[in-house]
């Protein structure tokens, strides 16, 4: 996905808490959680792996890769470290892949920076000929050299679901519910963030986040790409409302609905951050 965005935010609303449960309207609890949904099927992720995962699916789309990487390299995250950053590992293995220095991966400091041990992995994914068709566990392997080189199959579905969501290919497909906003948005640390994650240029305006993928050469996906990224990171940065075509996620359902405002072009995405 390549595009030039623009950003804009509007600070209305909510910073994410860390309550294991929550209050629904009605005042029945309901779990902090995420999910990217499947053939009718939800696969949730608590929010801090769903930030991870986001990372890794982001990063697949700056690099111009497949979908299938993004699925591979969320596998192999939530079996090696349940998608934490983790400083610690068997023998010297560090970081979400656990990957180890003594192995040539990078010293301790580069793998625990989820950014450098993401490309690290993605370099390496790389060069394994035909990983598109691979089954996902032998793919991983061949990257990860595992003594389990069987325990990545079973994450393929959660994984396939995540990545189909937060590369663009499943709309509305990727909700999160979340403690009640009480903090305020940093739109620049958001910007920072989106850069880092997607590759996108974030240029700030005053109150209103709006990102511009219309001269995308699939502007439709590039836009629920970044929309659903930018769902799976509200838990960190007080994203309220999160805006694409005509369909909105809003903070105090934790789903996605029919926007009741007029629809945003294809590849516009509109955010909303707590102020």
């Amino acid at each position: 996905m390549t595009g030039t965005l623009t950003l804009a935010l509007v600070v209305v609303g909510g910073a994410a808490g860390v309550a294991a449960l929550l209050r629904a309207n009605d005042g029945e609890p309901r779990v902090e959680r995420c999910a990217a949904v499947a053939d009718g099927t939800e696969w949730y992720l608590a929010p801090d792996q769903a930030e991870t995962a986001a990372l890794l699916a982001g990063t697949s789309v700056r690099r111009g890769m497949p979908a299938r990487a993004a699925t591979i390299a969320i596998a192999t995250g939530l079996q090696e470290s349940k998608l934490r950053n983790i400083d610690y590992g068997d023998r010297d293995s560090v970081g979400i892949f656990q990957q180890r220095p003594s192995q040539g991966w990078g010293s301790v400091e580069e793998i625990m920076d989820p950014v450098y041990s993401t490309n690290a992995f993605y370099d390496a994914l790389a060069q394994v000929d035909g990983y598109e068709e691979m089954a996902v566990t032998e793919a991983a392997q061949t990257v990860q050299r595992s003594a389990f080189p069987d325990a990545y199959a079973q994450h393929e579905a959660r994984s396939r679901a995540w990545a189909s969501a937060l590369t663009g290919w499943s709309p509305a497909a990727l909700t999160c519910t979340l403690p009640e906003a009480d903090g305020v948005g940093d739109p620049a640390a958001l910007a920072a963030r989106l850069e880092r994650d997607l590759g996108l240029v974030a240029v700030v305006e005053g109150g209103l986040v709006r990102i511009d993928l219309s001269a995308a050469g699939e502007p439709s996906r590039a836009g629920w790409a970044a929309a659903q990224w930018a769902v799976a990171v509200a838990w960190t940065h007080d994203v309220v409302r999160v805006r694409h075509e005509d369909q909105v996620w809003d903070r105090t359902t934790g789903t996605w609905a029919p926007d009741e405002t007029d629809p945003l072009a294809s590849g516009v995405v509109e955010l909303t951050l707590h102020d």
